[in-house]
C-alpha cells in the first residue's frame, strides 16, 4: 500500500488530483470545511443505507461499458468487505469521479463512480478500489497528514495509488476495512440482491458469502436464488412478479425504482423502474414538467404491461383504491386509472377488447359467459377491481331486466340458475333479490317468477301424462331447466309426492265430480292422479278421496266407491247401492286397469276404512252418532280413531262384518283403540242374534248367569266379542245400560243369585248417568229373590225386622240413589208407631253389656236405652215384634239380640252385633274363641 514514485506506478494521475485539492484547500480555507461537511451529509444522510445499491450500480455500469453481462461477488476477508465485479476496469475518469463530490463520469450509464461512492464511508474510513488497470486508496488518516488538519476530514478527496490486484476473474474490487463485523452487512445484501438484479439488467450473477443469485430472460426475467426462483414479467419501465403459469402476483407496498430504490412509496401492483428526475440524494423525485412527462409515459406503458398478461388475469393489475403512499404515488395512480379507463385492455366474454369505461361487469361473475350476447362489453372480473377505471357495475336488478322477455333453451336457464345458486351460497346474493326471475315451463310459456312453479322430477313419462290434464294454475317447470335454486325460491318439487301436495291439483280433484257432471271428461285427470298415487303408495293425501271415478251408476267420489271384488258387498245393506245411495261400485273394467293397492290408496273401499284424526277440533268426521260419542268425554278427545260406514251394515250381516273388521290389522287396531268411536258405536248398534252386544255375556262370565244369557255361537272370538261390548261384568256406561239392567232385575223369568242381585244394585248406584234419563222399572228384585211391584230400599237396619222380606230391596251403598232409580221409598221414610215408651236404663247400669264390651275392647258410650218387653212396632199399618228400633231414641227388646243391636249401633260398632249377642248369652272366653 506504499505509494510508488514515477508515472508508471500512478496510472490515474492521483498526484495531480491530490495537489489540485490541497491547493484549493490552501487557497480557500472554507473549501476544506465545505468538502468535509458535504461528505458528512452524504455519509449520514443521502447515502447512509445505500452501500450495496451504489456499488451494484457501478458494477452494472462496468458491465454495460464492457458490453457483456456482469458478475459481482461480495465477501468478508480479514475484516474487509470486498465487492468484486466484472466488466470495464477502473479508468482515469473513474478515479476523478471517485475523488470528486460534485462531478461524475456518468455518460449514458446508471452511475459510474459518482457521488454515490460516498456510501462506503458508512462502514469504513479506509476504502480502496483495485482493478486490473490499477488501484487507488482513500484514507482519513493520510488525508489528515496531507492536509495538516485534525478531526473530521473529507476522506474521498485525496486518492492514493496502490498496486493491489482484484480477485481472479474480476476486473475491479472495492475493499472496505470494516469498523464492525460484516456478517450483518452480508445478510442485508442478501435481502437486496433480487431487487438489484431486477433493476440492473446488465448484472447477470451475484455471489454473496458463497450464496449465488442469477438473472436470465428478457420479457420474463427469472431470478434464481439459494432458496428458489422468482419470475418477473418485464415490460418497458414496469415489472410484476408472475408464477410459473404467468399469473401475476401483485405487489402491495413498494418503492419507486430509478432504477434503484428511492424513498418514494408506491402502492401499484407492479414495480416502476424508470428514469425520473431525482434530487442529488437520489432519494426523492424532483417535481415539475419533466417528472409529469415521465409518469405519463409510465402510465401509458402500464397499459401495455397489463395487455402482456393473460386476459383473465388482467383485472388484478388495476391499482387498488386507497390512500397513496406518496405524492408521486397519487399522481401516478391517477394517470394509470385514466390510461386504463381510456385504452382498450379488458377482454370481453365474447373475445373483444374494451377500455375500462366501455366495460360492463356483473356483480355475479359466473353469469358473464351466459349473458355475453345480451350485454355488450361484458367483462368477467371482480367489480371491485374495475371500479377505479370507470367500469359500469351491473347488479342483479339489471340482470333481471335484461332476462325479461328473452328466449333461450331450457339448458341455458338451468346454467343460469346454477350460477345464481352459487352466488346465494356465497352470500353474494340473497334469495329475495330474485323476485321476478323468469322460469320456462313445460308448455312453452315463461313464468315471470317462481311462485306456483312445480319442478317435475326425472322422466318425460310423468310430464307427458300431466300434459293432457287441464289443471288450472298447475305450472310445471321444463325438466331441462330444473335446478334446486327454483326450489329455494319457492317452487315446489314435483315428484309424485309434491304433485299430490300441489294446491292446484287438490282443487281440481275436489271439484272433479262437479266438473264431470257439467260435461267435462274426467278420465284424464283420474288416470294422472292414480298414476301419482301409484308412485306414492299408501302415502296419498286424504283429499284424494274426492277424485271422480267411473261407477256402475255414473261418476262418484273415490271414497264413495267399493271395489267390485270387495267383501264389503256381502255385509253392507244392498239398499246402500241403489241410485243416489251412500255408496256405489267402481266400474269393473276401470278397476281391472289399476292395481288394487293404487285404488285403495285413492280411498276406494276394499274393506272397512279407518278414520284417524290426531288433532280433532270438532266432531266433524261424518261418523254415526259422532256428537253423542264426543259429548261422552268431559274433555274433548285428543284423537279420533274409528271405522267408517259401520251404520251401513245389514242387520243380519253383523257376524260377517265383525269378522271382516278383525281380519284387517288397521280396523282391528281401530276397534281396540282406548275410548275409540268404533268400539263405542258397535257396543250400542251392532246386532248379535238380533240383540245388541251388551245384551249378551261371554260364556266364561258365569257370575252374570241369571241376568244375562251367554252369546250364541257365531264363530266370533272372545276377544272380538269383548271388543264389541259383549259383557264380562256389570259395567254400566249409559242410561240405556241402566234401564236394561233394571228390566232384567224385574224380569220374573230370570233367576239371579242374591249376591248377583246385590252386585247389580251396587252397579246401578255407581253408573255415571243422570237418573232423569232412566225410566223406572215396573218391578224390582227383593232381598228374598222375589220380583215385586211394591218395595222399599232398606236405608236403616232396624226397619228390616218389621217388614216382609219380599218388600225389601237391599242397597250396599247409596240407598237413596237406588231408591230414586227404582222409584220406591226408602225404609226410613215409612211411618212407624211403638206400642209403649219403655223403661230407660243407662248402658253403664247393664253389667252383662259392660262385660261383653270389655271383652271386645269397646268403650261403653254415654246414655242408655229404653227397654221393652216385648218391643212392638206398627209400620204402614202392619204390626210386628222387633228386637230393636231407633227414632229420636234407642229402643230394645229385653233380649240378648235386642240389647246387642242397640248397643252396637250406639257404640258405632254395628259389625260387632253378632259377637255381642253371643257374649250376652254366654260371657265365657270360649264364646270369642268359637
Amino acid at each position: 500500500m506504499n505509494e510508488v514514485a514515477g508515472g508508471a506506478a500512478d496510472p490515474f494521475g492521483t498526484v495531480r488530483l491530490r495537489e489540485a485539492v490541497l491547493s484549493a484547500w490552501r487557497d480557500s480555507p472554507t473549501r476544506f470545511t465545505e468538502d468535509t461537511n458535504s461528505e458528512r451529509d452524504l455519509r449520514v444522510g443521502a447515502y447512509r443505507d445505500r452501500l450495496f445499491v451504489e456499488l451494484a450500480q457501478n458494477a452494472a455500469d462496468a458491465a454495460q461499458l464492457a458490453g457483456e453481462p456482469g458478475r459481482i461477488r461480495v465477501s468478508v476477508v480479514d475484516g474487509e468487505l470486498r465487492f468484486a465485479n466484472t466488466g470495464a476496469p477502473l479508468d482515469t475518469r473513474g478515479v476523478e469521479s471517485l475523488a470528486s463530490l460534485r462531478a461524475s463520469a456518468k455518460q449514458g450509464t446508471v452511475g459510474r463512480f459518482g457521488v454515490g461512492f460516498a456510501a462506503v464511508l458508512t462502514v469504513t474510513d479506509e476504502p480502496r478500489v483495485v482493478s486490473t488497470s490499477g488501484g487507488v486508496a482513500f484514507s482519513a488518516q493520510r488525508t489528515r497528514e496531507e492536509s495538516g488538519r485534525d478531526g473530521d476530514v473529507p476522506v474521498l478527496r485525496l486518492p492514493f495509488p496502490i498496486t493491489e490486484q482484484p480477485a481472479d476473474g474480476f476486473a475491479t474490487e472495492v475493499r472496505l476495512p470494516l469498523r464492525e463485523s460484516g456478517q450483518g452487512l452480508l445478510d442485508g445484501l442478501a435481502n437486496e440482491i433480487e431487487d438489484l438484479l431486477l433493476a440492473l439488467p446488465w448484472l447477470a450473477e451475484a455471489e454473496v458469502d458463497g450464496r449465488k443469485w442469477t438473472r436470465s430472460g428478457e420479457e420474463i426475467v427469472e431470478i434464481t436464488s439459494p432458496t428458489g426462483q422468482r419470475r418477473w414479467l418485464k415490460h418497458g419501465v414496469w415489472a410484476v412478479p408472475v408464477d410459473a403459469d404467468g399469473v401475476p402476483q401483485p405487489l402491495e407496498d413498494d418503492l419507486l425504482h430509478a432504477p434503484t430504490p428511492t424513498d418514494e412509496g408506491l402502492s401499484l401492483p407492479a414495480r416502476l423502474i424508470a428514469e425520473v428526475p431525482l434530487e442529488p440524494s437520489r432519494r426523492r423525485v424532483l417535481p415539475g414538467a419533466e417528472l409529469t412527462r415521465a409518469l405519463e409515459n409510465a402510465a401509458s406503458e402500464y397499459v401495455e404491461l397489463v395487455r402482456a398478461v393473460k386476459a383473465e388475469h388482467r383485472p388484478i393489475l388495476v391499482p387498488a383504491a386507497g390512500f397513496p403512499q406518496s405524492a408521486v404515488d397519487a399522481q401516478l395512480k391517477d394517470l394509470v386509472y385514466a390510461a386504463l379507463a381510456q385504452e382498450p385492455w379488458l377482454a370481453t366474454v365474447d373475445g373483444q377488447e374494451v377500455s375500462g369505461q366501455q366495460a360492463r361487469v356483473l356483480d355475479i361473475d359466473g353469469l358473464a359467459p351466459l349473458l355475453a350476447d345480451v350485454i355488450p362489453g361484458l367483462v368477467r372480473a371482480d367489480p371491485r377491481l374495475l371500479k377505479p377505471v370507470s367500469a359500469h357495475l351491473l347488479g342483479i336488478g339489471d340482470v333481471l331486466e335484461v332476462l325479461t322477455g328473452i328466449d333461450r333453451e331450457p339448458d341455458w336457464w338451468r346454467k343460469l340458475y346454477a350460477e345464481l345458486a352459487v352466488a346465494i351460497e356465497s352470500h353474494a346474493l340473497s334469495a329475495n333479490q330474485l323476485d321476478g326471475l323468469p322460469v320456462p315451463l313445460s308448455d312453452g310459456r315463461t313464468l315471470p317468477g317462481v311462485k306456483g312453479a312445480l319442478l317435475v322430477d326425472g322422466s318425460s313419462e310423468l310430464r307427458e301424462l300431466l300434459s293432457d290434464v287441464d289443471v288450472p294454475g298447475l305450472r310445471l317447470v321444463h325438466p331441462g331447466a330444473a335446478h334446486q335454486l327454483l326450489e329455494l325460491l319457492g317452487a315446489k318439487h314435483a315428484d309424485a309426492r309434491q304433485l299430490l301436495e300441489a294446491e292446484q291439483l287438490r282443487y281440481a280433484v275436489e271439484h272433479s265430480v262437479a266438473d264431470v257432471q257439467s260435461g267435462l271428461d274426467g278420465m284424464n285427470l283420474a288416470g294422472a292422479v292414480l298414476r301419482l298415487v301409484t308412485d306414492c303408495g299408501d302415502q296419498a293425501p286424504e283429499w284424494i278421496g274426492a277424485l271422480a271415478l267411473p261407477a256402475e251408476d255414473g261418476w262418484r267420489r273415490a271414497d264413495e266407491l267399493v271395489l267390485p271384488t270387495s267383501p264389503l258387498l256381502d255385509v253392507i245393506d244392498p239398499e246402500v247401492f241403489e241410485p243416489d245411495g251412500a255408496l256405489s261400485v267402481l266400474d269393473e273394467e276401470f278397476a281391472e286397469d289399476w292395481p288394487t293397492e293404487t285404488l285403495v290408496a285413492a280411498k276406494v273401499l276394499d274393506s272397512f276404512a279407518v278414520v284417524l284424526d290426531e288433532e280433532p277440533h270438532e266432531p266433524d268426521h261424518n261418523l254415526p252418532d259422532e256428537e253423542q260419542w264426543w259429548d261422552s268425554f268431559e274433555q274433548p278427545p285428543t284423537t279420533v280413531v274409528s271405522i267408517r260406514d259401520l251404520d251401513l251394515v245389514a242387520d243380519d250381516a253383523w257376524p260377517d262384518a265383525l269378522r271382516l273388521i278383525a281380519s284387517r290389522p288397521e280396523t282391528w287396531q281401530a276397534l281396540h283403540s282406548p275410548d275409540g268411536h268404533a268400539g263405542w258405536w258397535l257396543a250400542r248398534y251392532a246386532l248379535l242374534a238380533g240383540e245388541a252386544p251388551g245384551s249378551w255375556r261371554l260364556a266364561s262370565a258365569t257370575e252374570l248367569a241369571g241376568l244375562y244369557d251367554p252369546v250364541p255361537d257365531l264363530d266370533l272370538s272372545d276377544d272380538l266379542l269383548r271388543a264389541v261390548g259383549v259383557r264380562t261384568g256389570l259395567e254400566l256406561e249409559t242410561a240405556e245400560d241402566v234401564t236394561d239392567l233394571l228390566e232384567r232385575l224385574g224380569d220374573p223369568q230370570r233367576t239371579p243369585t242374591p249376591g248377583l242381585v246385590a252386585r247389580a244394585h251396587a252397579a246401578l248406584v255407581a253408573a255415571p248417568v243422570d237418573i232423569a234419563e232412566v225410566d223406572a222399572p215396573a218391578r224390582v228384585r227383593a232381598a228374598d229373590g222375589s220380583v215385586v211391584e211394591d218395595a222399599v230400599v232398606l236405608d236403616v237396619p232396624w226397619v228390616a225386622a218389621a217388614l216382609d222380606p219380599a218388600k225389601i230391596v237391599v242397597a250396599p251403598t247409596e240407598p237413596e240413589r237406588l231408591a230414586e232409580l227404582l222409584d220406591v221409598p226408602v225404609a226410613s221414610s215409612l211411618k212407624a208407631e211403638l206400642d209403649s215408651t219403655g223403661e230407660y236404663v243407662a248402658w253403664a247400669d247393664l253389667p252383662a253389656l259392660a262385660l261383653a264390651a270389655d271383652q271386645l275392647g269397646i268403650a261403653v258410650p254415654d246414655g242408655g236405652v229404653l227397654l221393652h218387653d216385648p218391643l212392638t212396632v206398627t209400620v204402614d199399618g202392619e204390626t210386628a215384634e222387633v228386637p230393636w228400633w231407633s227414632d229420636d231414641r234407642l229402643h230394645a227388646a229385653d233380649t240378648s239380640e235386642g240389647l246387642a243391636r242397640a248397643f252396637a249401633w250406639a257404640s258405632d260398632h254395628w259389625a260387632e252385633r253378632y259377637r255381642i249377642t253371643a257374649l250376652l248369652e254366654d260371657p265365657a272366653p270360649r264364646t270369642l274363641l268359637n
